[in-house]
């Protein structure tokens, strides 16, 4: 018990940049991308964040694959409520065509420098799984709960794949 918990501690100290996936690797978007290119990237990943362009890279939202369902219904199939009435028009027949259109502006941020337990401890309180990860402003990265889990068992040298502090599965800084 004294190694797991010692090895939590580790992992909770650890900085969500010495986790997070490259930036190439990640489904990113601008704002004014064409919605047959936002399904494109959804066929295979489970999100897209939102740029407003791909130089000053600054998040301006978050789309889910969950959310489709909403893209392709008719603008009546939508019930609207007070304060979601913009769910209407989220939908292709309700006159969406880009990124922007359908995008969810409440997604959450972390600085690049939080510790994976600033990260948990968020993810716990807005019950969310994953964060944009950002430097000055710019979107740098992404942590999330399945990366999280991968890298405590990488800790943890569960499944034959050892973690130490030099040698981790993080790019370089």
């Amino acid at each position: 018990m004294k190694d797991f918990e010692r090895a939590l501690q580790t992992f909770h100290s650890l900085r969500v940049k010495q986790i997070m996936p490259s930036i190439l690797n990640m489904p990113i978007a601008d704002k004014n991308t064409p919605l047959i290119d936002i399904f494109k990237i959804l066929r295979t990943r489970h999100h897209v964040w939102v740029v407003n362009n791909k130089k000053d890279m600054k998040p301006i939202g978050f789309i889910r694959y969950r959310n489709i369902i909403d893209f392709l219904l008719p603008p009546g199939s939508h019930m609207a409520r007070f304060g979601k009435i913009s769910d209407v028009f989220k939908s292709i027949l309700g006159g969406a065509e880009t990124a922007k259109d359908i995008m969810d502006k409440n997604f959450l941020t972390i600085d690049e420098n939080a510790t994976v337990l600033e990260a948990l401890e968020k993810m716990k309180k807005y019950k969310v799984q994953i964060l944009a990860i950002t430097k000055d402003g710019r979107l740098v990265g992404e942590i999330s709960l399945r990366l999280l889990v991968n890298e405590l068992l990488r800790l943890m040298r569960v499944g034959g794949a050892e973690w130490s502090q030099s040698t981790h599965s993080s790019q370089s800084e």
